[in-house]
């Protein structure tokens, strides 16, 4: 008897999906595991498996169309059974769950370029490689000096630095990616230099000279005709976080609370930390990674923070290990990976891992359980030059910490007017649970933890 596949709940607030991406066609042998298509959930894309070996026999559901949680959208073939028989029955009699195709998103040029272009930025400046998205500069560090290879195809010797995105690209369309030139952060390739032919290296011109890249296409701003409006659907990410930011803000009595931090150490740290790996082992500590160990070891001391609450049971629930949420910003929303049992990790582990959780957030390739238990929550908006901003609490956690620029300010010291590198957090809490005084044990916490580095170890 064949296997109807079904649409599955990759989310827990999950009731239907899009079908973004059919991985495989029909014909095609099918392994148990296999990724067989990409789904659009109401918190990200992700990839769908195929729980059964057999042949993709029938395709219920077109690319684009909406499918309820638990309606099928293709039938498998089992070892023996006849693929056109089965195909045919369903083509002629079975009538799965409707499918109506999902309305085209529009992403706006700006979220176009943090698509195309984004970057963990790992460079010197002290804001570089802080737990957040950037829309990197020309002058940011590329991707493979993060301590975690770039993209190689086609059997090439040379490593190629490349984004997840347009990696995914190239693979689809069988594009030979050494023979690009990157137009993004050191030479990176982005999306626009696999969908753009001016973006491909020219032959060697007569007598020897060294080619030379074409100049990319210059990017025109989408612009609303003049009298005109523009209507834009929100996608399922859109809408969720449109909705739980709502509740959140609704129904969690937020306060906040600031400080400033001397990072003037933390930098000193990153420095010795890169002597350390960055030629033995290629791995470049970044300010980010001190920052979230910094997280960590304050949410040790002060489990309070370390929590969530369930409002339906009134219950409060602390947390032995700290799992920390990173926001993220995609196109068309924003995604919380979590690094599990971040406090149990040393600085290269966590520059390893969190790199690899934020690239693959990036390509929308997180699993399940990398989206959900997170304990505790960062935003970072430093490394674009904001100096300080509240964030909303992600519940059913009870506090979140946004993360501002570290920067030169001139600052009193020992009666005397200089310049140092601070940093301003702001601790969004909920009320409910947290009162003023837990919060700022945790910021005095925290600013201990950076301005003496060794009490990490603590």
């Amino acid at each position: 008897m064949p296997f109807e596949l079904n649409m599955p709940q990759l989310s827990d607030t999950m009731t239907e999906g899009v079908l973004v991406k059919w991985n495989k066609k029909e014909g095609d042998v099918i392994k148990a595991g296999e990724e067989i298509a990409d789904v659009e959930t109401d918190k990200a894309t992700m990839p769908m498996e195929c729980s059964e070996a057999g042949t993709l026999a029938a395709v219920l559901v077109k690319e684009g169309g909406k499918v309820p949680v638990g309606s099928p959208i293709c039938v498998i073939a089992l070892k023996g059974e006849k693929v056109e028989e089965i195909k045919a029955k369903y083509a002629s009699g079975a009538k799965p769950a409707t499918a109506t195709p999902a309305a085209p998103a529009k992403t706006p040029v700006a979220a176009k370029k943090l698509e195309e272009g984004a970057e963990i930025a790992v460079g010197d400046h002290p804001n570089e490689g802080q737990v957040a998205i950037s829309d990197a500069s020309p002058k940011s560090e590329a991707n493979s000096s993060s301590g975690y290879p770039s993209g190689d195809t086609n059997g090439a010797s040379e490593r190629v630095k490349i984004s997840p995105l347009a990696r995914r690209i190239a693979t689809d369309q069988k594009i030979d990616i050494t023979k690009i030139q990157g137009t993004g952060p050191g030479g990176r390739i982005v999306q626009k230099d696999v969908l753009n032919p001016v973006g491909f290296v020219s032959a060697a011109p007569a007598g020897g000279a060294k080619p030379q890249p074409a100049a990319p296409r210059a990017e025109l701003p989408a612009r609303v005709a003049a009298g005109s409006t523009e209507k834009i659907e929100l996608n399922k990410m859109r809408q969720v976080i449109a909705q739980r930011l709502q509740q959140s803000k609704q129904n969690i009595p937020h306060f906040y609370e600031s400080i400033d931090i001397d990072m003037n150490a933390a930098v000193d740290l990153r420095k010795k930390l890169l002597a350390a790996y960055e030629k033995s082992e290629g791995v470049r500590i970044s300010i980010g990674d001190i920052i979230a160990k910094a997280v960590a070891s304050t949410l040790k001391a002060v489990p309070q923070m370390n929590a969530t609450y369930d409002e339906k049971t009134s219950t409060i629930t602390r947390y032995g290990d700290v799992n920390l949420g990173m926001a993220v910003a995609l196109p068309d929303g924003l995604i919380v990976p979590v690094l599990r049992n971040i406090d149990q990790m040393g600085f290269k582990e966590i520059r390893q891992r969190s790199a690899d959780i934020v690239d693959r957030a990036r390509a929308q390739r997180l699993k399940r359980e990398e989206m959900s238990g997170a304990t505790f929550t960062v935003s970072n908006l430093g490394v674009m030059g904001i100096k300080e901003f509240n964030a909303i609490v992600n519940p059913p956690e009870v506090g979140i910490l946004a993360i501002g620029a570290s920067e030169d300010r001139a600052v009193v010291r020992n009666g005397q007017i200089v310049a140092r590198t601070m940093m301003t957090v702001t601790l969004s809490c909920d009320h409910r649970v947290i009162d003023g005084a837990v919060a700022a044990t945790f910021l005095s916490t925290l600013k201990n933890m950076l301005e003496e580095p060794a009490m990490m170890l603590a």
